[in-house]
Formats: structure tokens, sequence, C-alpha cells
């Protein structure tokens, strides 16, 4: 998400297309057409309009892509916003840069923290499968012990 990144991505973009229907942008990305209407409501999007239809320039699709790949790396939309919009804010790409790292640090730390949790979880799943087992045996063993009873 760096400055210098998104200036050679919208270049390209540039290049390439000078605009991008709804339906283009949801099939390239796999996501639905209510996805980037959401994302334009939360003002992560910002398309032109041409009467009803929606047009996307090369930059919203380069915020598009922006913001699919924060919610891959589990930021939440607001972070997600606040670090592309520091794009264009004073202080520019460090400030958007040490912004971002302090992020990455956030959610390292809770996915550290998730990682803990989780190894937790499965060890004393693992104690709780082991007693069931053993009960399992000791239950079974005295079945085998013990004279079936008629049924009725």
């Amino acid at each position: 998400m760096r400055c210098a990144q998104l200036d050679r991505h919208l270049a390209a973009a540039d290049e390439a297309r000078e605009s991008y229907s709804i339906s283009e942008l949801a099939k390239e990305f796999e996501i639905t057409t209510r996805t980037i209407r959401f994302y334009e409501d939360r003002r992560l999007l910002n398309p032109a309009r041409r009467g009803r239809t929606r047009v996307y320039s090369p930059r919203d699709r380069v915020r598009l892509k922006l913001v699919l790949r924060g919610k891959r790396l589990g930021f939440s939309l607001n972070e997600i916003a606040d670090i592309i919009d520091m794009y264009d804010a004073e202080s520019g790409e460090a400030g958007q840069l040490e912004y971002f790292l302090e992020k990455i640090r956030q959610r390292r730390d809770a996915l550290e923290r998730q990682r803990e949790d989780i190894d937790i979880t499965l060890k004393e799943l693992a104690g709780i499968e082991a007693q069931c087992r053993q009960s399992l045996s000791e239950v079974a063993a005295v079945r085998r012990g013990r004279p079936r009873r008629a049924r009725a």
C-alpha cells in the first residue's frame, strides 16, 4: 500500500483502461456487485456516474484491490480507509508507512495471541479425547464381560 506502488499501479492501470463497469470489477476480483456498492457506501470507492451507471476509474480499481488485500490481511474497513486515505494526507508516504507498520504490529500481536489460545484449546481437546477413548475402552471391556440382555 506504499505510495510509490500505488502510483505504479495507477499508471499501469491508466495505460490499460480508462474505465470499468461494476460488473467487470466484480468478475475480475470474484466478488459481488453488492460488495462493491457496500465499499462505495463506506466511501472506499468513489465512481463517477453516467446517468444511473457507475463508472469506475483505474484509481477506483486500485483502491478496490487494496481494500480486498487489507481484508485478507485481517484489517477492518476503517483501518484500510485510514491507510489508503493517508496517501492523500500531508504526512504522505512516511506517515502512511508508519501507520501501516503500527497496524501490522497490532495485527501480528493479535494473531500470536489467537495462536496461543488455539494451541491451548488443542491441548485441552487432546486430553479430553484421550479420556473419552479410555472411558469407551472401559465401557467396551465391561460389556464384553457381561451377558447380553434378552430382548422382549
